[in-house]
């Protein structure tokens, strides 16, 4: 049997503060729950805001990329973009929301302006699609730090609730019977010896 069940005065001072405690714990939880859940409804606005920002920006990058392949000829375009270098300047950093570490993507774009290719045998279609398709890797590269966010956000609220929900099920609902039982146990006790000492006070007169 469980030593901290015993109807003593110290083990009804252990369940009260050990009931203190769990509420605390289930309002915090509940509290980083909310707070998160904001958090979450934000991130899919903005997911939502840049996803319909690369499908347009996209289309025109795509229809400037097809009147380039017109004017310059798929071979020429294809040859010119062999002298676009990879990007190579992305770095993760992370911020903490209510203890939970939310990556954020961060890349110098300052180099990718202006075209890499010269402007001699080539067209305004083609600065066009350059810049668009920069537009759109911008919004890519913004799209998935937050999308990345909000799957760890989603994660944590999952084990956030579940944590809420054992305190308020199962810990909490415990220690306040526990409480109840001792507090009764001992009131019982007590109206007991009451009861003996008058008798034995009766019986000495």
């Amino acid at each position: 049997m469980d030593q901290t069940t015993f109807p003593t005065k110290g083990n009804l001072i252990l369940a009260k503060n050990t009931l203190a405690l769990s509420r605390q714990g289930y309002e915090l939880m509940d509290k980083k729950r909310n707070v998160l859940i904001r958090e979450i409804m934000k991130l899919n606005e903005k997911a939502k805001e840049i996803q319909d920002s690369i499908d347009s920006v996209f289309s025109e990058a795509y229809a400037a990329l097809q009147r380039a392949n017109i004017e310059l000829g798929i071979n020429n375009v294809e040859r010119l973009s062999y002298g676009i270098p990879q990007e190579n300047t992305i770095s993760v950093k992370s911020h903490s929301i209510m203890g939970v570490e939310i990556p954020l993507a961060e890349y110098d774009n300052s180099t990718n302006k202006i075209p890499n290719f010269g402007f001699g045998n080539t067209s305004t279609t083609l600065d066009e699609a350059y810049q668009k398709f920069n537009s759109v890797k911008d919004l890519i590269i913004s799209l998935a730090s937050i999308e990345n966010s909000a799957y760890r956000l989603a994660i944590n609220i999952k084990k956030t609730q579940k944590r809420a929900n054992a305190l308020k099920n199962v810990t909490i609902p415990r220690y306040e019977q526990l409480v109840k039982n001792i507090t009764e146990t001992l009131e019982e006790r007590d109206r007991d010896e009451f009861t003996r000492l008058k008798v034995i006070k009766r019986w000495k007169g």
